[in-house]
């Protein structure tokens, strides 16, 4: 089988390895249709904290082709979706219903995506390996963990009624956020840099705003009405962070969701945020409430996320791919082994 491995920051090779064989509770799956993310470039660029480097990519959807020993509810020939983590239910951040920062999340965390096949470890194949529904592409259903990720922020805002939010930062997360902000039924906004994107959220419902032109916070102002009741922060900038709440209407909030590099510091008017009452919100991961919040919304079609899909590439252009995406070339590529078409 190939795989795709990221041998050191910017270094990726495509590597010939045996296929590998699924132990008890694991499940072996071929790999369908895989997506490029802005942690995988992130990952590229400079590595990841938590992420070592190896077998590449983590969002993808596919047919499993065997199961191991105790595998229950999944057999050869299933159709499947998954996210690659899944928390162990007994450490004290799951006990407390926190099962995102569970103590082992990343101790079976499933990567290798880029790849003709690709291993599920027993946690994630109990737990977080979904069937795909007949009427999904595997493009489609590769989407599973950034919207449960996107949808897990939002469920930290706690927005209890229709609110006026600004999406700063349009990779496609950002437009991930553009689209759940509208199918929340809230009045959208969106700041970026690069006219095609710009373009992109405004065909999805969003009044576009060029990051580099004029004053922004008054722009985005003069677009929603008034100040925006939300800022969500998607481009994993440190100035950015700084001054997102500076753009929020007193008693507004800001979603921090775009992570900056490890070690990073900020800083924040005080007095903004005091009197202001101006509320940061961070989010980080998904729980399995959101991954299941995410497959219906998948399935139920709640959005439409083919739009994002910026090309379709084969595996053997793996390398180029992430070049493209290091210029800051296509927003998001769905990588498929066996094809080079949508499916």
């Amino acid at each position: 089988m190939r795989q795709a491995v990221l041998k050191s920051p910017r270094v990726i090779s495509i590597e010939e390895r045996p296929v590998p064989q699924p132990g008890p509770g694991e499940v072996l799956l071929r790999v369908r249709a895989a997506l490029t993310c802005g942690t995988d470039l992130k990952t590229y660029r400079r590595g990841h904290p938590r992420l070592p480097a190896g077998p590449f990519g983590h969002e993808c959807a596919g047919d499993v082709v065997a199961v191991g020993p105790d595998v229950e509810g999944v057999a050869p020939g299933d159709a499947v979706m998954l996210v690659p983590t899944a928390p162990c239910g007994s450490c004290r951040a799951c006990r407390a219903g926190a099962e995102n920062h569970c103590e082992r999340l990343f101790q079976d965390i499933v990567l290798g995506a880029y790849a003709d096949y690709l291993l599920i470890s027993p946690r994630v194949a109990a737990r977080h390996l979904l069937p795909k529904p007949p009427h999904l592409s595997y493009i489609e259903a590769a989407f599973l963990e950034p919207l449960a990720c996107v949808l897990h922020g939002w469920r930290r805002l706690g927005l209890a009624a229709p609110a006026t939010v600004a999406v700063v930062g349009l990779g496609a997360i950002g437009l991930l956020q553009v689209l759940t902000g509208q199918a929340l039924g809230q009045r959208m906004a969106a700041v970026g840099r690069r006219p095609a994107r710009l373009k992109l959220a405004a065909e999805l419902g969003a009044a576009g705003i060029e990051i580099e032109q004029g004053d922004i916070p008054a722009q985005v102002a003069e677009a929603l009405g008034a100040r925006p009741d939300v800022v969500v922060e998607s481009t994993g900038t440190r100035h950015i962070w700084e001054q997102a709440p500076e753009w929020v209407r007193p008693g507004g909030k800001v979603l921090l969701f775009g992570g900056l590099a490890g070690g990073s510091r900020v800083s924040f008017d005080a007095g903004l945020l005091h009197y202001g009452e101006v509320d940061l919100v961070s989010a980080f991961h998904y729980t399995p409430q959101d991954v299941t919040n995410a497959y219906r919304w998948l399935s139920d079609r709640r959005i439409d996320v083919k739009p994002i899909i910026s090309a379709v590439r084969p595996l053997d252009d793996i390398v180029g791919v992430f070049q493209e995406l290091d210029r800051g070339g296509p927003v998001k590529v769905a990588i498929m082994p066996e094809a080079a078409e949508w499916c």
